[in-house]
């Protein structure tokens, strides 16, 4: 399977048939999927006036919605397809007019993308899952799978995130996948390299790039599969956090942080702290070996992926794994 990194690059998505075309068939068979569609489908393609093509207001409110309530197996299914070698031109500009780019993406005059970085800042749903695309899409050139956070879901998640928003990707023309805002980078002055450095990571994501390739071709299901966000000191929106906006009714096992939890977590961290500055002791000032063993199991990466796959049944029983995720999720 393809997992890209330095030393195994991804190839292009090939399919042997028409995945595009097959997604957007599925999508008109799914009720949810349709009515989604169709409610952005409207406002993205009626003409408002001679000069306005379209309510570009109602097209991205529309759009924003069909990625929150249509199951990913249908929305992305339209987004990330795989073309065929012999239909990329035309399989490749199906999925780039998945979005309706007259309406939602394009404009009269391609803005500087600074300056579209500052319109999107100032607004508080742009500006949240900007900083979720930039957190879960970051590339890693060691990583095997191109991603630093190893989590092609979560990546996918930010990415569709944007579209709706003055921040609204979309493919490129290109024989490679390759997305962008619409936006350049001329009339940058001083501050051209920035803004080089802001468009790359889009158009040459790597991260992003191996994840739409595994989810086009059907391979890394394990990378594919959504890990529960540990808790950092950024104030960046998880893609669990928007998952709970998208669906505030949806009934879930994560746990919930109150201070006591902090509290309880905080206190072994201070504790162990305190036994390796006194390396001499196994138990000091009143740690126990329990507490120990729950703190170094919460640094352990083998266990960590384990312990959070199976929190959602162990958390009604055991205590002891109760308290690992806590640990697992608020810790630094």
């Amino acid at each position: 399977s393809c997992r890209g990194g330095p030393y195994r690059p991804c190839e292009p998505a090939v399919a042997r048939e028409n995945n595009c075309l097959n997604a957007a068939k599925a999508c008109n068979l799914n009720d949810t999927c349709k009515k989604y569609r169709s409610a952005y489908i409207s406002p993205c393609t009626t003409r408002v006036s001679t000069a306005e093509v379209c309510n570009k207001r109602k097209c991205h409110k529309a759009l924003r919605q069909f990625f929150d309530k249509v199951p990913p197996k249908h929305s992305y299914g339209m987004l990330f397809c795989s073309c065929p070698l012999r239909d990329q031109t035309a399989c490749s500009e199906r999925r780039r007019q998945t979005i309706v780019p007259v309406c939602s993406y394009e404009e009269k005059q391609k803005p500087n993308c600074l300056e579209l970085q500052v319109t999107c800042k100032n607004n508080y749903i742009c500006r949240s899952r900007l900083a979720d695309f930039f957190a879960n899409c970051q590339p890693e050139p060691r990583s095997l799978t191109g991603c630093l956070k190893e989590n092609y879901a979560d990546c996918l998640l930010a990415y569709s995130g944007l579209i709706g928003t003055v921040m609204t990707p979309n493919y490129l023309r290109s024989p490679k996948i390759s997305v962008s805002p619409y936006c350049n980078c001329s009339n940058s002055g001083n501050n051209k390299d920035e803004c080089d450095k802001f468009t790359e990571f889009f158009t040459e994501n790597t991260c992003l790039r191996n994840a739409i390739q595994a989810f086009g071709n059907g391979t890394d299901v394990g990378v594919w599969q959504p890990m529960s966000p540990v808790q950092t000191t950024t104030s960046t929106t998880t893609p669990y956090q928007r998952n709970r906006e998208r669906n505030p009714n949806t009934i879930d096992n994560h746990i919930n942080t109150d201070p006591g939890i902090y509290h309880f977590c905080g206190s072994l961290q201070v504790r162990h702290t305190h036994t390796h500055t006194h390396t001499h002791t196994h138990i000091h000032k009143g740690i126990s070996d329990s507490d120990n063993g729950i703190l170094s199991l919460c640094k352990s990466s083998v266990y960590r992926r384990w312990i959070v796959l199976s929190v959602s049944v162990s958390v009604l029983f055991t205590p002891l794994i109760h308290n690992l995720f806590l640990c697992i999720s608020i810790c630094p």
